[in-house]
């Protein structure tokens, strides 16, 4: 980690390639500039990029941006709407190639946005996790379906036995669904149900609003995996989780 002077009593952060305190950027459509503009600023605290849904269908320098992340450090990987895509218009080989094509290691698997059985879905998972480190994503993009904490404790464990490196807590880019109400308020219960089964450290959490990532910080400290990072916050992110923001000021200078 870049420190430009000397400050004590600050939460140890762990070291790339991280297990955990990962950051999972969401890139929405960042011309090429900006991609580099976030590499040299904040770089080093990004483990992830997240080209949002199907973003990369449309970007018109898909290649170069990706060469751009990954010749950095920086693994990338497509939306889990774009696997989605692919899958309800029986396209999946088609997508195992579109990962080859453009030197993919990782791939996202998720059910947001269709009705997949779970069975297939683990299947997919099995499948792609012979070519690529897999991320699946456990929970609806639809506000009006709430699942159970029992369901989801019990997909996330089902996908990670089927081959999932992480998984991870659908909120989408807004931060309003499936871990949160739609106010944005982390359905506290659900997540703490989650972690009496489900390691910390085996699931990224969705949490793109400020205070969502505060109360995860808080919860399970400077180290929690968190997701859907808008570029300009990966730095404000890195002081929340040590401790030089307000938000957290005060949370870790008593564990010392």
């Amino acid at each position: 980690m870049l420190e430009n002077y000397a400050l004590s009593k600050v939460p140890e952060r762990t070291k790339k390639p991280r297990q955990t305190g990962f950051t999972m950027v969401m890139d929405k459509g960042s011309s090429l500039r900006e991609a580099a503009d976030l590499i040299e600023t904040c770089g080093e605290y990004v483990d992830i990029i997240k080209l949002g849904w199907a973003t990369s269908y449309v970007f018109p320098k898909l290649k170069e941006k990706i060469d751009l992340y990954q010749s950095a450090g920086i693994p990338v990987y497509l939306g889990g709407t774009l696997f989605e895509a692919f899958v309800i218009r029986d396209q999946f080989e088609d997508y195992r190639k579109v990962l080859d094509k453009y030197g993919l290691k990782y791939a996202e698997v998720s059910d947001g946005s269709i009705t997949l059985d779970h069975d297939r879905k683990c299947e997919y998972i099995r499948q792609l996790s012979g070519q690529v480190t897999v991320l699946s994503e456990v929970g609806s993009k639809d506000a009006a379906k709430i699942i159970p904490p029992y369901k989801w404790i019990e997909q996330m464990q089902t996908e990670l036995d089927a081959g999932a490196w992480k998984v991870i807590g659908e909120a989408r880019e807004g931060g309003n669904v499936g871990l949160f109400r739609d106010s944005g308020e982390v359905r506290q219960g659900l997540v703490e149900e989650i972690l009496t089964k489900i390691p910390f450290e085996r699931i990224i959490w969705e949490a793109p609003q400020k205070t969502q990532q505060v109360w995860f910080i808080k919860l399970l400290g400077a180290n929690v995996n968190l997701g859907n990072i808008a570029p300009q916050e990966v730095i404000p992110l890195e002081t929340i989780r040590l401790g030089l923001r307000g938000d957290t000021f005060d949370h870790f200078l008593s564990q010392f």
